[in-house]
């Protein structure tokens, strides 16, 4: 009777839909939704590209989220061990779609950067699928190198590629903060396997050095110094001293605090932000979460970030249970993706961080992120999948 039960308990799960994972998801994105529409309905409303319609942004996101959902169920179905028989070619795609940013009438620019693929009617954001594309290839790296990590010239050699990308994802889309979260991602996915995780920690201590002196250096620089070229310099004296600069570089930073101030421990209630109304250029993209603290204030927002929470400790939960190597560091490359975006996210809008154009995933408005985001989480289910088979039939062999 007990092993029947048991054998019940794990059938449930035998497809790799892990219920709680599952519906902390739900729950985040459903949050989203009605955090999108609140954030976003004036400007909509007001904008004649979208028709007037103030539920334009909602229903686009719920459109690609649905996508998005299928691509996961998908992806779920799928053995993770086939993604890993096409790394390299993923990441020869990666550098072929980089690259194709810059082919007239195919690369689109927005406000100066060129990050959008453009082929017929279908238009994405190029960062979003390397990013997927990159954990799939990192995690095969690590399995086939996984003896010859001891060694420093090793571990460097294992961060190469990553680099590779990241240098082209800043230069040709000028897109620094996703190049640091790649970067960042491939190296948490080497620390977690590394059997001396100290010479970590000393690399650690120097970026912290040279952080400091890069801070240390714009604080003395001449305002007059900071030309157009030098728009991160810019951004990072407008962080130190963001008073001097209220009306242009700190603008949106002042007003996302300003937002965060005034909500409160209970904020004013869903839909009565005031600095969404014109203060805050799109409101519903970077610094949503100041809006949520607005308008749900700090309860709204700890509850948010306790989501996140869990959710990152079911996918570490499965990473612990993977069947194999490969399938622990998939599981392990999408939670550190995840965490490095809304942690930099959070620092961003609370000031603690100068301003980057990082999102908060399943938050901010945006169609192709959320997409490949659950495609991230289909990954992850399907580890789950294996791992619970393999549970069943050591339950059936121990009777």
């Amino acid at each position: 009777m007990a092993r029947r039960k048991r054998e019940r308990l794990i059938l449930l799960n035998s497809y790799g839909l892990d219920t709680n994972l599952l519906i902390v998801l739900f729950f985040i994105m459903v949050f989203g939704f009605i955090m999108i529409y609140s954030a976003s309905y004036y400007s909509s409303g007001l904008n004649k590209s979208y028709d007037y319609d103030s539920m334009h942004l909602l229903k686009s996101q719920v459109i690609y989220s649905i996508l998005g959902i299928v691509m996961m169920l998908v992806v779920s179905c799928i053995n993770y061990h086939f993604w890993s028989y096409f790394a390299v070619l993923g990441y020869l795609g990666c550098i072929a779609l980089i690259l194709l940013l810059k082919v007239p009438g195919l690369g689109v620019t927005v406000k100066g950067a060129t990050r959008w693929l453009k082929v017929g009617p279908v238009q994405f954001q190029v960062a979003e699928p390397v990013k997927l594309i990159m954990i799939v290839f990192m995690a095969a790296l690590i399995v086939s190198r996984r003896r010859h990590l001891k060694s420093w010239f090793s571990m460097v050699r294992m961060v190469i590629p990553s680099g590779i990308i990241a240098v082209l994802i800043w230069k040709i889309s000028d897109n620094m903060s996703t190049a640091a979260i790649l970067l960042g991602t491939a190296v948490f996915m080497i620390y977690v396997v590394h059997p001396e995780q100290w010479k970590f920690i000393v690399c650690a201590l120097g970026v912290v050095v040279v952080v400091a002196v890069v801070i240390h250096y714009v604080k003395g620089l001449d305002p007059l110094q900071l030309q157009e070229g030098d728009f991160r310099f810019a951004r990072i004296r407008a962080w130190l001293e963001p008073y001097e600069y209220e009306q242009d570089t700190a603008f949106q930073s002042l007003q996302g605090v300003y937002a965060i101030g005034s909500g409160g421990l209970w904020g004013k209630g869903l839909g009565n932000s005031i600095q969404k109304l014109g203060k805050i250029p799109e409101p519903y993209n970077d610094y949503i979460f100041a809006i949520i603290c607005e308008e749900l204030g700090i309860f709204g927002a700890g509850l948010i970030i306790l989501l996140f929470i869990y959710l990152l400790y079911r996918i570490y939960t499965i990473s612990q249970t993977a069947e194999d190597l490969l399938g622990r560091m998939i599981s392990i490359g999408v939670m550190s993706h995840i965490a490095l975006q809304v942690i930099l996210n959070l620092l961003v809008v609370t000031r603690l961080f100068p301003t980057t154009g990082v999102t908060l995933p399943f938050f901010s408005y945006g169609g192709t992120a959320t997409v490949f985001l659950l495609m991230e989480i289909g990954l992850v289910l399907n580890v789950n999948k294996y791992s619970i088979r393999r549970r069943l039939d050591a339950v059936r062999q121990s009777v």
